[in-house]
This record gives C-alpha cells, sequence and structure tokens, in this order.
C-alpha cells in the first residue's frame, strides 16, 4: 500500500488536501491523473447505467424491460428531508475518547492484539496499518512491559486482530496513545452530519446540513421525475454528487474519507417485482466492476446478517474488495445493493417511519402526533393499466466514486520485467487500468527529433486529441518513455519512426502484452477505439 500511495503523488493521481499547510484529515485533492481516472470511472458508470440503457430491450436476468433517467440534486436540502430519512436521529457511529491522550476514536475501527508477558494480558491497540500492526503491537507491548530489545521473546503476540467491539470489556486495554490501562471512555453516539447555516441570522432555526448521502435527493424529486418524463414503473434514478460525513477517524488513504462522491440509483418497482429486481442490481453490479478489470480473487458479494441492516433495509448485499491495506483475508464495501422497501417513500409522504414497527409506523412524539411531519404530498403511484394505487418499493445501488477509483488503483498497480530498448529485461511498474478508465489512452512518440518525424508525431497527436486524451513525448530515449506511461496507466504508445516516412504506418505498444503492431495512419484513431471500448 505504501507504494501505491507513493506512486499516487508522485504522478499526479492523489495528493492531501491543503498540504502545503500541514493537510486536513480526510480530505483528498485530485491531481492531473488522477481526475481523469475518477471522471472516466463515473463516464463509464454514467453510460452504462444510465444514458446507454435501451429500455427497448429486456435485459438478461431483468424480470422485465425498464427506463433509466438522470437527476442532479442539490447539496444543501431541507432539514426535514434528514428528519424524515431518520439521518437525524439515527445516522451516528460509537466513538470513545481517551482520558490520557484526548484523542477521540471510532470504537469500532480501533485494532489490536492481545499481548502476554509472565502473568500479565493486555490488549494492546494501534491505528497502524494492516502490514504495521503486528510490529507496531509487540512495541507497543514491551514498551509497556518496559522490555528491551533483548528480551522480544519474552512476549507473545497473538495472532488474532480484533476490534475493540468484539471485546467484553476495555478495563485491560492500552487505547493507540496512551501509556496507562482502562483509559477510554463508555462508546457514545456521535452524529456523522456536517452542520452549515442558512442566511445571515445564523440561529437555531437557520440550521441545516451537508447531505451525508445522494438518494434523499431522488426520493424528494420522485414525483417531480414522474410528471415530467411520462416514465413508468419500473424505472431508476441515477445520480453523481458529492456527500459529507464527518468521520470520527478517516483513514486507510481515500477508502474513509469526509468529503466524497457517490454514485447511485433509486430504482422503483412493484413491491411484488421487489425481490426479483433486488437480485438482477445486486448480480449486475458485481459483473460490472469485474468487466473494467476487478479481478474475482479479490471481489466477495456479502449479504448483511439481520442484525447488521439499516433500518429501513428489507435485504442489503455488498459488494467487497480486499484493499491491501485490511489484513489478509478481510474486505472492505466497495458498494452496497439495498431493498429499502417503501420506507423512504412513505417517510416523505406521512412523517418518520419507527424503525422498531413491524409493519412500520408513523413514530410519534410526546404529543401523540408524528415526531417529525412529512410532506403531505402524495408519493403514491397508479398503474394506468390495472388502476392499481401503491407506494412503490426501491432498490438502492450505491456506489463510491472515491472508494471505486482507489480500487482500480490497488488492482491495476503491478511489478514485472520488460526488455529495454536493447532487449535488455528491466524492472518496471505498470498501471494496468482498463483502457476505459485508463487517464491518458495513449501517448505519441518521434523515434528521434529529426528527419520530419515529429512533424508527422503532432499531425497524430492532434488528430487524436480530438477524440480522447492523448500524450505527446519526444523527450529521452523511447525505452525510458514507455516506462514513464506504463506507470501513468497508459494502454497503448505510438511511435513515429523512418518506416513512417515512407509508407505511412506506426507502431502501436500494448502496455499489457509488450505486443508492437503496424498501423496505417489513417486508421490510428479507429483502431485506438476499437481497442478501448473492446
Amino acid at each position: 500500500m505504501e507504494k501505491i500511495v507513493s506512486l499516487c503523488k508522485r504522478r499526479g493521481y492523489l495528493f492531501q488536501s491543503s498540504e502545503i499547510y500541514g493537510g486536513i484529515q480526510g480530505f483528498w485533492d485530485y491531481g492531473p491523473l488522477g481526475v481523469e481516472l475518477k471522471r472516466n470511472l463515473k463516464d463509464a458508470w454514467w453510460h452504462d447505467m444510465i444514458s446507454g440503457h435501451n429500455e427497448l430491450v429486456k435485459p438478461e436476468s431483468a424480470p422485465t424491460a425498464f427506463e433509466m433517467v438522470g437527476l442532479d440534486s442539490t447539496i444543501i436540502m431541507h432539514p426535514q428531508v434528514w428528519k424524515c430519512s431518520g439521518h437525524y436521529d439515527l445516522f451516528h457511529d460509537h466513538m470513545v475518547d481517551c482520558r490520557e491522550s484526548k484523542k477521540r476514536y471510532r470504537f469500532d475501527q480501533i485494532r489490536g492484539r492481545w499481548v502476554e508477558y509472565q502473568d500479565k494480558k493486555v490488549f494492546v491497540t494501534t491505528m497502524a496499518e494492516a502490514e504495521q500492526e503486528l510490529d507496531e503491537v509487540r512495541r507497543r507491548g514491551m514498551k509497556f512491559f518496559r522490555l528491551r530489545n533483548k528480551d522480544a521473546d519474552k512476549i507473545s503476540v497473538g495472532d488474532e486482530s480484533l476490534t475493540l467491539d468484539k471485546l467484553d470489556s476495555t478495563e485491560n486495554v492500552l487505547a493507540p496513545d496512551a501509556k496507562n490501562l482502562d483509559t477510554l471512555t463508555e462508546p457514545r453516539e456521535f452524529n456523522l452530519m456536517f452542520k452549515t447555516t442558512l442566511g445571515a441570522l445564523g440561529g437555531e432555526d437557520d440550521t441545516t446540513f451537508l447531505r451525508p448521502e445522494t438518494a434523499q435527493g431522488i426520493f424528494v424529486n420522485f414525483k417531480n421525475v414522474l410528471d415530467s418524463s411520462r416514465v413508468g414503473l419500473p424505472f431508476g434514478i441515477g445520480q453523481i454528487g458529492k456527500s459529507f460525513r464527518n468521520e470520527i477517524t478517516p483513514r486507510n488513504f481515500t477508502f474513509r474519507s469526509r468529503e466524497f462522491e457517490q454514485m447511485e440509483i433509486e430504482f422503483f418497482c412493484h413491491p411484488d417485482q421487489s425481490q426479483q429486481w433486488y437480485r438482477y442490481w445486486r448480480d449486475r453490479r458485481l459483473a460490472w466492476y469485474k468487466a473494467l478489470g476487478l479481478s474475482d480473487e479479490s471481489l466477495i458479494m456479502r449479504e448483511h446478517h439481520q442484525e447488521e441492516l439499516a433500518h429501513y433495509s428489507v435485504g442489503t448485499a455488498d459488494i467487497e474488495y480486499a484493499f491491501p491495506f485490511l489484513p489478509e483475508g478481510e474486505y472492505g464495501e466497495l458498494e452496497g445493493i439495498a431493498h429499502r422497501g417503501d420506507f423512504d417513500l412513505r417517510s416523505h409522504m406521512e412523517g418518520k417511519l419507527d424503525p422498531s414497527t413491524r409493519p412500520m409506523q408513523v413514530e410519534l412524539g410526546e404529543d401523540g402526533k408524528p415526531k417529525y411531519r412529512g410532506s403531505g404530498r402524495d408519493l403514491s403511484y397508479r398503474d394506468e393499466a390495472t388502476n392499481e394505487k401503491f407506494v412503490p418499493h426501491v432498490v438502492e445501488p450505491s456506489a463510491g466514486a472515491d472508494r471505486g477509483a482507489l480500487a482500480f488503483l490497488c488492482e491495476a498497480y503491478t511489478e514485472d520485467e520488460a526488455p529495454d530498448e536493447n532487449g535488455k529485461l528491466q524492472s518496471r511498474t505498470v498501471m494496468k487500468l482498463h483502457p476505459r478508465l485508463a487517464p491518458i489512452k495513449a501517448a505519441v512518440f518521434p523515434l528521434v527529433k529529426k528527419d520530419g518525424m515529429p512533424e508527422v508525431a503532432h499531425e497524430i497527436y492532434g488528430e487524436l486529441k480530438r477524440h480522447m486524451n492523448v500524450f505527446y513525448d519526444e523527450k529521452g530515449a523511447v525505452g525510458r518513455r514507455y516506462r514513464r506511461q506504463d506507470e501513468a496507466g497508459t494502454p497503448y504508445c505510438i511511435t513515429v519512426d523512418t518506416d513512417t516516412l515512407t509508407d505511412r504506418t506506426v507502431t502501436i505498444r500494448d502496455r499489457d502484452t509488450l505486443e508492437q503492431t503496424r498501423v496505417k495512419i489513417d486508421d490510428v484513431v479507429a483502431d485506438l477505439q476499437t481497442r478501448i471500448n473492446g
């Protein structure tokens, strides 16, 4: 993971936000290559899920044909949205404070191992990354027991890495930045929404929130889309946009950030077909990641246990990826596919529903009235063919653009050997990104800076630039130019050489196979488009 993080900064994929001032935790900036990767990922999602969808054809394994439309809702919405959605009351993590270090941690993110010396056993914790965890726990355990390096074999460190929430008590816990045991407070709830103020007065009535998800913008616009687009059930509304969560301990590079971008679909369907649609979207979304290059070995589909389900969920499955910062055998969430039932539309129609009731009823306050009033708008759907009126059920595939970009970066990072310009094998770092996602689709090289080769290369570069993001490089030996593009993830390199001047053909080199083929200059654009789009 350290190598990936280093490459991301060195090559302009990702930078720490406000780095010249020491950085700000949980926020990341995308550099010249990173912004192209993330944009390509979002464009691929939008095309494959929304704009490229053919509503006239029933996809394989789908119950019926369906329509897809898009939306772009605001980051700040009416505060009542978040009260009816449940975020105001229920959107929280459990945090603990260390009385000694005065630091705050998310309870379920503190990892550690049992360390035993003579007849005493303590649970030593750390916030170090997975690959450093064992060494850091051993180092802290020896320091706690006041042992020197020569006495390292006198302590035993447990094989199992555990999070704090798996323990029965924190009495024998050494907190990540503490010198003494039992310094952590009891876990308590911490709401994850960022507060902000509307208008100039700044009173309590002017308080609202930065959205923690894009989904609610779709739900409150359900009727607007239905009336303006003439869509009929089943149909989906897709949206890509920024969301904000005030994470207690953002960590693991961009995996857990306070500002992030989501790619979400809310798919509205008849309640009787909702389970079929849930299975369809679950399987389709997993296949999408594989088609863009994530390996079977690195991906799993995990159905949530009943106790894990969110208050609105009838069923949820997570697509998880084996990020290299996690302990071996563990996976991190890449996308969640949730069967939300009719919770959201009913809540915004009637008032916040009580998750403890079955079937769910509007939650009442002490006065017997709805605790948080809904809009009063009718968000039900009438089927014109049957005249049946009902509140649609919703299936939500919710993906993180930032987590997706990180997963593809991790998957792409490869170290192998390739011959240099003299045919000698040299080690190389190569980012094997799928051509659709690669920030730069092709690089154009003149073999030498003379004999008219740069002029021809300029011609090819100019033509390609009209269709895709390409790069021009004439500095250094061509082998070194190949290496630079391999590390940037560029899938194809086009070289203008002496043969080009006589037969108007160029060499196209494939990044992954290292195969070189001759192509006519007039066919280069079409050839690359075919290679990129498969």
